[in-house]
């Protein structure tokens, strides 16, 4: 973590137990912890794993403060700021125990909650955390057990990014969807609306498709078959209502290395949700060309370069047509 893109100012732990039966219990720290080394590194780490993970859901505030207080708690500690950093920690605890309660969750933890500035953003993080056991090596070459917190379980994290909440961004909260209802009672806890618009995060997929094709140094026909793939499989989820999964639909749509399909998919910077059915109405441009100038509109496969009938000469800036069809070649003859 480097101070010119993250800057903590604030951050801590809480501990939240839950007990074979009955309610849970929560064990709170009495201050923030202070923003040491360890911390910045902890925070590092918790910012990577979530920026790396796949499956986030994006969204918005509910509107219902009094069901949903979240909003109004991020409110009072950073715009009003009539609230101290730990006094929020310590409500927002409580509202998380009170959702982990109402729905049973199995598992516990130690809460982190942290505000930071990430690259530029003002940012809200929280996660539970899990502790598993590692190995150290100590004195005299012993070996030892020793208990250390497991991103690599990560499975209940969130961000609430406060600068674009303020812009009035569509969507400004994000969170690890999780395995089985993780998500459920996760998003009440936020406060989160989902927000995700099926047409506009097609467009989105289907342009990052073809910017991904283009910087394959494929031939064109290995260009054309990964659109066209794509195209194939996105409207087989859009006529059976499947949502989309960014990890599995890379390994669909480019078998010979959906690792590097799969990061460019999943890439924080895009911020392209995932579970929504693909809109068919945007998945077009995959495979067919349209545009118009002054005096004409044009739409033609993409297959069409490959076979002659569409040509184009880049050097003149013109196209040639093949293959009229003898309705339009009579009308071009009247005329």
């Amino acid at each position: 973590m480097t101070e010119s893109t993250h800057a903590i100012s604030g951050l801590v732990i809480h501990r939240l137990i839950r007990a074979a039966e009955g309610p849970s219990q929560v064990e709170l720290r009495p201050a923030a912890n202070p923003l040491d080394e360890p911390a910045a590194r902890l925070m590092e780490r918790l910012c990577r794993h979530f920026a790396e993970r796949p499956g986030k859901g994006y969204g918005w505030f509910e509107k219902d403060e009094r069901g949903f207080p979240m909003p109004r708690l991020v409110r009072e500690h950073a715009i009003d700021e009539r609230m101290d950093f730990t006094t929020l920690s310590r409500e927002m605890v409580a509202l998380l125990q009170t959702c982990v309660d109402e729905d049973k969750v199995d598992e516990g933890g130690y809460v982190l909650i942290a505000r930071a500035t990430v690259f530029g953003a003002d940012c809200l993080y929280v996660a539970l955390l899990q502790e598993t056991l590692g190995t150290v090596i100590g004195d005299g070459l012993s070996i030892l057990d020793s208990p250390h917190l497991d991103f690599t379980a990560l499975q209940v994290a969130g961000r609430i990014d406060i600068s674009a909440w303020q812009a009035g961004a569509e969507r400004y909260i994000s969170f690890l969807k999780g395995r089985g209802d993780v998500a459920g009672w996760f998003k009440r806890f936020l406060g989160c609306s989902d927000v995700v618009i099926a047409l506009k995060e097609t467009k989105k997929l289907v342009e990052t498709l073809s910017h991904f094709a283009e910087t394959q140094q494929l031939d064109a026909a290995g260009r054309d078959e990964l659109l066209e793939r794509a195209h194939l499989v996105l409207e087989e989820m859009g006529d059976s209502g499947a949502a989309l999964n960014l990890e599995a639909v890379a390994g669909q749509i480019f078998p010979d290395a959906p690792q590097k399909l799969s990061a460019t998919l999943q890439d924080e910077a895009l911020d392209l949700a995932s579970g929504f059915v693909p809109d068919k109405r945007a998945l077009k441009p995959l495979i067919r060309f349209r545009a118009s100038a002054e005096d004409w509109k044009l739409e033609f496969e993409r297959s069409g370069l490959r076979s002659g009938a569409v040509q184009y000469d880049k050097v003149s800036n013109t196209l040639v047509l093949t293959n009229v069809p003898e309705n339009l070649k009579k009308l071009l003859l009247e005329e």
